[in-house]
């Protein structure tokens, strides 16, 4: 919820009736659909969009009304390209604009769900199981070997590689952390990774050594409660 791709949800007035808006910010295949439910069919809307991070006029289209609701569409971006756009309402000689500053729309190609679902899968279970790697630090006899290699073994898959295959169908590219670039998701899932790949080799060479192990799943948590996709791909326009 609090990545970057997750809808804009609120709440507005216009004339003294509440209009609720979920503002989409991420689009596959296709324009993006932007829908609003307003049932008085004396409230129009507009729709301006324009290329984010370029000198491009600002773009205005009416709104059309479909089973009670204003919709308008987006026109469909390359892999990475984004749209900056806004939505206001009138109604006789009131306006009002359904967020404060234009919301941000990232395009993306179509993941095959099975890979992605086997992502998702492995990406949870490893964070799942580095936390309870960590915990084994509080055992009396702690046991980390098998706790650290299935936990290494899921980030490999669902990160380093299958992370990757995602980010191609999507963006079209395989890797755009470091070196080649700012995607903080590319980034942290190797910071976590190598995290864990040194804690295996203190605690095969010193069992006592879990303290590796604890700050390892510490590490995790952290660089997990990153947002997701935060400073992800971007096309420059």
């Amino acid at each position: 919820m609090t990545g970057p791709s997750y809808p804009v949800r609120g709440k507005v007035k216009l004339a003294g009736a509440e209009v609720s808006f979920r503002l989409p910010r991420t689009q596959g295949d296709g324009d993006a659909e932007v829908r609003v439910p307003v049932a008085d069919a004396a409230v129009e809307g507009t729709l301006g969009w324009k290329r984010f991070k370029t000198n491009d006029q600002w773009t205005y289209s009416k709104m059309a009304r479909q089973s009670g609701d204003l919709v308008g569409r987006l026109p469909h971006q390359p892999p990475a390209g984004k749209l900056m756009y806004r939505v206001v309402l009138q109604k006789d000689l009131e306006r009002v604009s359904l967020h404060g500053q234009p919301v941000v729309i990232r395009f993306k190609g179509e993941v095959p769900q099975v890979v992605l679902v086997v992502h998702i899968f492995c990406m949870f279970v490893g964070m799942l199981l580095s936390t309870r790697a960590g915990f084994e630090f509080f055992r009396p006899e702690p046991n980390y070997t098998n706790l650290i290699l299935t936990t290494i073994g899921l980030l490999t898959v669902g990160g380093l590689i299958l992370g990757p295959v995602v980010q191609k169908y999507a963006f079209g590219a395989y890797w755009t952390g470091w070196p080649f670039g700012t995607d903080l998701t590319d980034n942290k899932t190797a910071v976590a990774w190598l995290a864990w790949v040194i804690a295996w080799l203190k605690t095969r060479r010193n069992p006592k050594a879990g303290l590796w192990a604890l700050g390892a799943a510490i590490v995790t948590l952290v660089v997990f409660g990153i947002p997701h996709s935060l400073f992800g791909s971007e096309l420059k326009y």
